[in-house]
């Protein structure tokens, strides 16, 4: 296999000599170390954004109307989704709310009040910050009124959260994408909220301890990939670090012949608490099915897991007893094994302890280790 630490540290070796101009030029966040350089060809982009396309354009229609509220700089996320949205007859709009001087929370309202897009894609995290926003304005009625789906990107997010967005939204809520800068993307999702393994992009392999497997319905493990269509940088069997569950086609009804995948994170996101492993996934799932909480905070002591205290943000129309509200929270997690030393909660968690923060490029920050 080839590991990421190889990759990150010399990114040139991987590099094929095309002798062509690049096309684009990427590089990853740097979250697990230093950012790495990632050029495509044109070829690259042309099979990344024609393959997603054929699971996308089970949502979109030509002449829909599309917002992205992600980043256009270094990272390629945006421009694939310009990109499908163009091949597919879309109209495009990229409005990222933490673009200095361009766009903010007042030019996206008043964008969607002139535009009115039909689907928004966006990390999960930005749009929990949006709708609380919103609420507070008391303007969330007039600008969800005209989105049809929410297509959400850039960060694993869990079924709780998506029927949560759907509920407040009024709308479709879908998982739309999973993959990398290194990779390109991997798995896309349909009109059913499943994502679908790309197999005209990628043979994909399972790692189950040290056992390599081909990614066959009930597979869990580490996802492997080899890219078969990164002309730029071809990948084989690159270890991506994500835990994965693989299924079939028919655990999705909407008829695709692609197998499902679920991703439940990075593998080294998971910590242990009083001697239980817990992941970030596991939380979420708690978390966002408890109606008036819009986020979290798991602050461990050193060392590891022998204190954990769950802090809860509270929405911002929340009427409830906190008390109640805290209570239920560790029965929930007991429930699972998992004994918290406190559960408080507050009005507002920091920007920089939210997923989708303008400032953390999307990796997760929601565990803090103390003392």
């Amino acid at each position: 296999m080839t590991p990421k630490t190889a990759l990150k540290k010399d990114p040139s070796t991987f590099l094929r000599r095309t002798g062509a101009p690049y096309h684009k030029y990427y590089e990853t966040s740097g979250s697990t170390g230093v950012p790495t350089p990632t050029p495509r060809l044109v070829e690259d982009s042309i099979w990344n954004t024609v393959s997603v396309a054929t699971i996308w354009s089970r949502v979109l229609d030509p002449g829909d109307r599309v917002a992205a509220l992600l980043p256009s700089d270094v990272a390629p996320v945006c421009d694939l989704v310009s990109g499908v949205a163009e091949y597919l007859g879309c109209t495009m709009l990229r409005a990222y709310p933490f673009t200095q001087g361009i766009c903010d929370w007042d030019r996206l309202e008043a964008l969607f009040d002139a535009y009115r897009p039909q689907h928004v894609f966006a990390a999960p995290g930005v749009v929990l910050q949006w709708t609380r926003l919103l609420k507070r304005r008391g303007r969330l009625d007039r600008v969800r009124a005209g989105v049809e789906s929410l297509m959400l990107l850039g960060e694993v997010s869990s079924r709780s959260l998506r029927a949560r967005l759907a509920e407040i939204w009024d709308a479709r809520v879908i998982d739309v994408s999973y993959g990398s800068t290194e990779t390109g993307t991997i798995a896309a999702g349909c009109e059913n909220d499943r994502l679908h393994l790309l197999l005209q992009s990628h043979v994909v392999e399972v790692l189950h301890g040290d056992r390599l497997t081909p990614a066959e319905p009930g597979r869990t493990g580490e996802l492997v990939v080899t890219t078969l269509n990164n002309f730029a940088r071809p990948l084989l069997r690159y270890a991506t670090g994500d835990l994965v569950t693989v299924g079939g086609p028919r655990d999705c009804g909407c008829g695709l012949g692609l197998p499902v995948v679920t991703v439940h994170g990075r593998n080294t996101e998971g910590v242990t608490v009083s001697g239980v492993p817990l992941s970030a996934g596991a939380v979420e799932e708690i978390v966002y099915a408890t109606p008036g909480v819009t986020g979290y905070l798991v602050q461990l002591k050193r060392p590891e897991g022998t204190s954990a205290r769950l802090v809860l943000e509270r929405d911002v129309d929340f009427s409830g007893d906190p008390e109640e509200l805290h209570e239920g929270i560790r029965e929930e997690f007991a429930g699972i094994g998992i004994e918290w030393t406190q559960v408080v909660s507050v009005e507002e968690l920091p920007q920089l302890n939210k997923s989708g923060g303008s400032q953390k490029n999307w990796k997760r920050t929601n565990i803090q280790w103390v003392g």
